[in-house]
């Protein structure tokens, strides 16, 4: 018999009118408001003085001054001072909605500006004040009940986030309604107005929204129509919609792109060490949008001699200028399938700071010595003209130096050697790591492939082998030399750090692999401890559980100018330097290593123009910018999946359960990479209960266990594109 849950709904709603008290008009929003930009200390009759101002008559403001303390939100101090009720807080924060109207109060600050400890406040859609997604918001927290979540009201919006929004139009009798793209708007979009030269939408084309303040009531807001995209299948369209949702800088200024083109000047190939004869490579996969990166392998008395050279983005970009800003405000390029918002122009990205076989390029070279055994023996960096020799293909070189097939290497011929002895480098540089307990992970990529820009052709595990492994191991060597050397001689550096994760979540990780079938070693969690248990489960069905659960695991990495170290490499000092083209804070690294080149100096000059006023704040702005590309990577890629599979309703497919909760299994499609749920009330062969310490469910009456790490064959349910949600069902007798 199904038992019957209890219900919390009369709770909920009392509470909820406790929260909303203050509410009950803008006068007591407006007093908060005037007390937080005071420091949370006001004399009554200043508070009265700024409301007259603003419209509201004495004696309605003497009335609302009299509730609030009679109701313990305000507090008198001293005679005839006001401030917030000794169980109430004010903060400044940003508001995070969901899909499903309510939201969160998250980077709770002090109007001091110092982080509150506290956690985040739900917000409930009662509570919201006209405040979106995104925005910066002044809340009221209320005491938190016991065994409950804090909750709060929106008492002001201090900063607008988004001012425009993507969607798609609907014709109706009324006019034009548009669906944001982005489920964190739960609300549609009465348009008013065209602007000028924009032609009327065909129904169901994307559309950009300049939205109104005025009259949203928080289910509608209404806008202006300023730009007509198209057809949202389309991946350029596609694109623009996730460059506006994840407010992803997508055009240059007409000032930036004239730098770009005026950045080489022929003086700039003079006083560097000339490469152009060593036998520089490429190395990337087939679909690569840029070649920043160069190597060279040499065999040398004492081991092997490693030229890592990276195209010196820093003597291209002048610190400072318009192109500078303009790649900092980015932070890093946004790569989706068959599309990229570079970080620079293409005529620097594409062109003068690309690698491209036979063309003399600026680099800031790398040379390493290494012992047979992968020990680092010497270091030198500095200016250099290189030429790459060739541009190969992981695949290319697989099949040189795996398979060794006769015809490709004879194709190659004078790559053949300097290609052995870059695998000989890179597997001692990979055994070095395994041996200081570097976590090895092993995460297959999703390769979507595209038909015209738009439909997707196919989803799959994009292949991986050593080849990949050789050019990942140069350049973590690289990254952690120069890392290394700013350290030894204590310089200022923005490291890339990667901090020991959270216990809570190592207990749960341990659980997991527990229930998963694994041996936990009784040592503390180190970095080795966790290799130990990926380890054992590779080259099984569990591994692709183990490795994504380890990452969820591990804490984010990110920039700061505090060395602390990077956990999951077990390296002492990381940096990114590899990467210029394409990642900003790489690009103040060869700034920092060129001032120690031509001077040795341990104090980072900085530009009057320059964006940043410290390496402390580059750090936390670029940390964000990453996150922000990752996300709308992983959102365009989810998409992208959410398509391919609504062509294939009813398709079965081979997946892995990689998590349970009481409403729902989540599952991944094995071959394809791809993430769904199975609704537990499409499961209607039994009643099935949630056991949440083995992670399982289990039929009440047939004893039927789903449980993690399980195989299961699907079916293709449905899907919902609104939200890049995909359902499936459980093929009849599968487990």
């Amino acid at each position: 018999m199904r038992r019957k849950k209890k219900s919390h709904t009369y709770k909920r709603k009392n509470l909820q009118q406790d929260a909303s008290k203050p509410l009950s008009s803008r006068l007591s929003n407006d007093v908060f408001r005037h007390l937080h930009e005071t420091g949370n200390l006001a004399a009554r009759k200043e508070i009265i003085r700024q409301l007259e101002q603003d419209g509201y008559s004495s004696t309605h403001i003497k009335t609302e001054l009299r509730r609030l303390i009679s109701e313990g939100y305000l507090t008198v101090k001293g005679r005839s001072n006001l401030a917030p009720g000794p169980r109430i807080r004010l903060y400044q924060a940003v508001l995070e909605m969901t899909a499903s109207g309510f939201g969160f109060a998250v980077d709770l600050r002090s109007s001091s500006g110092k982080k509150a400890t506290s956690r985040d406040l739900y917000i409930h859609r009662s509570a919201l004040n006209s405040a979106r997604h995104g925005d910066t918001v002044l809340v009221l927290a209320l005491p938190a009940r016991s065994g409950r979540r804090a909750e709060g009201y929106v008492v002001a919006v201090q900063e607008r986030s988004c001012r425009q929004l993507t969607g798609v139009v609907v014709h109706d009798r009324s006019g034009l309604t548009v669906y944001p793209e982005d489920p964190r708007y739960p609300f549609t979009i009465r348009i008013r107005a065209l602007a000028a030269a924009v032609d009327k939408p065909d129904p169901g084309d994307a559309v950009v929204v300049a939205l109104e303040d005025r009259e949203f009531s928080g289910s509608t807001a209404h806008g202006t129509i300023v730009e007509v995209l198209g057809d949202p299948r389309k991946i350029e369209v596609l694109t623009r919609m996730m460059a506006e949702k994840h407010q992803l800088p997508f055009r240059f200024s007409p000032e930036a792109e004239a730098e770009a083109q005026q950045a080489l000047r022929p003086e700039m190939l003079d006083r560097r060490e000339d490469l152009r004869d060593t036998l520089h490579v490429t190395i990337d996969g087939d679909d690569a949008k840029d070649f920043d990166d160069a190597v060279a392998v040499e065999k040398i008395r004492s081991g092997y001699r490693l030229h890592v050279s990276i195209a010196d983005v820093s003597a291209l970009v002048t610190p400072g200028g318009r192109l500078d800003s303009e790649a900092y405000q980015r932070g890093t390029s946004v790569y989706f399938p068959g599309a990229v918002i570079p970080m620079l122009p293409e005529n620097l990205s594409n062109n003068l700071c690309s690698l491209i076989p036979g063309e003399d390029r600026l680099a800031i070279t790398a040379s390493l010595e290494f012992d047979g055994d992968g020990v680092l023996l010497e270091k030198r960096f500095f200016r250099s003209v290189i030429r790459s020799h060739m541009r190969f293909t992981y695949d290319t070189v697989k099949s040189i130096v795996i398979d060794r097939d006769p015809e490709i290497c004879k194709s190659f011929k004078t790559f053949v050697t300097p290609l052995k002895w870059a695998s000989e480098l890179a597997q001692a540089l990979l055994a070095q790591r395994k041996r200081r307990g570097s976590i090895i992970l092993n995460l297959p990529e999703a390769d979507i492939r595209l038909v015209n820009g738009a439909t997707v052709a196919s989803v799959s595990k994009r292949s991986r082998h050593f080849a990949h492994q050789i050019i990942e191991e140069f350049m973590l060597a690289a990254n952690e030399a120069v890392a290394g050397t700013f350290a030894e001689r204590g310089a200022a550096l923005l490291y890339r750090i990667h901090e020991a994760p959270d216990r809570e979540k190592v207990a749960e990780f341990i659980d997991v692999s527990r229930i998963l079938g694994l041996e936990i070693p009784a040592a503390p969690p180190t970095p080795g401890w966790f290799c130990s248990l990926v380890e054992q489960a590779r080259d099984t069905d569990r591994e692709f559980i183990v490795n994504n659960l380890l990452l969820r695991t591990m804490q984010q990495a990110r920039y700061s100018p505090e060395n602390c170290g990077h956990y999951g490499l077990g390296a002492p000092h990381y940096t990114h330097f590899t990467s210029p083209i394409r990642r900003y804070p790489d690009l103040i690294v060869h700034r920092l290593l060129c001032q120690m080149i031509d001077g040795g100096q341990t104090a980072p000059r900085r530009s009057p123009r320059s964006p940043f006023r410290s390496l402390q704040e580059a750090g936390l702005h670029l940390s964000g910018r990453e996150r922000s590309a990752v996300t709308a990577e992983r959102d365009m890629a989810d998409k992208l999946k959410c398509g391919y599979i609504q062509g294939r309703i009813g398709e079965r497919f081979r997946a892995i359960i990689s998590s349970v909760t009481d409403s729902q299994i989540f599952i991944e499609l094995l071959d394809h990479l791809i993430a769904g749920a199975i609704l537990l009330s499409d499961l209607t062969d039994d009643y099935y209960l949630y056991d949440h310490r083995r992670y399982r469910l289990i039929g009440d009456v047939t004893g039927r266990v789903f449980q993690i790490g399980d195989i299961l064959t699907v079916q293709a349910l449905d899907v919902d594109l609104s939200r890049n949600k995909i359902f499936f069902s459980v093929v009849s007798g599968q487990r």
